[in-house]
């Protein structure tokens, strides 16, 4: 896996406490998720809000800024903690292989290119399979399991 990072900057990481707290709440806008997910080094819980993808029954975290620091610990931990805080549910985050990242990026992009279209390695949904192939390896996909 290449690493990338593309950290976001101090007006969207506002922004993304607003929304993440909505999203705590339960209130979702354009499909915004509550994540939990256990640090790495300090096994503290860490709170972030993600886009979930559903693709044929199945749910998918995209990290399209990079190895950010959410996806690393998913990784570390194999597991995350998905839901409004009443309603929290622990599941298996089981990383994608990089030959079934470029399907998946491609339907997020479609459905959230919008959102996401500063931070995804200059991706985009006209983007070439080519494309696609060469720069999903820099972005973690996880399927969420249970």
């Amino acid at each position: 896996m290449t690493t990338r990072y593309d950290e976001p900057t101090r007006i969207a990481k506002a922004a993304n406490t607003v929304i993440r707290r909505l999203a705590e709440a339960g209130i979702s806008i354009a499909g915004t998720r509550a994540l939990r997910v256990r640090g790495r080094s300090t096994g503290r819980w860490q709170d972030v809000v993600v886009n979930v993808l559903t693709v044929d029954g199945r749910d998918y975290l995209i990290s399209p800024r990079g190895n950010t620091q959410w996806a690393r610990n998913a990784r570390a931990a194999g597991s995350v903690q998905m839901g409004p805080w009443w309603r929290r549910r622990q599941v298996q985050a089981v990383e994608v292989a990089d030959s079934a990242k470029p399907e998946l990026v491609r339907r997020y992009l479609d459905r959230w290119f919008w959102e996401v279209k500063n931070h995804i390695g200059g991706l985009t949904p006209d983007s070439t399979d080519a494309e696609l192939r060469v720069k999903t390896v820099a972005i973690p996909v996880f399927e969420l399991v249970g």
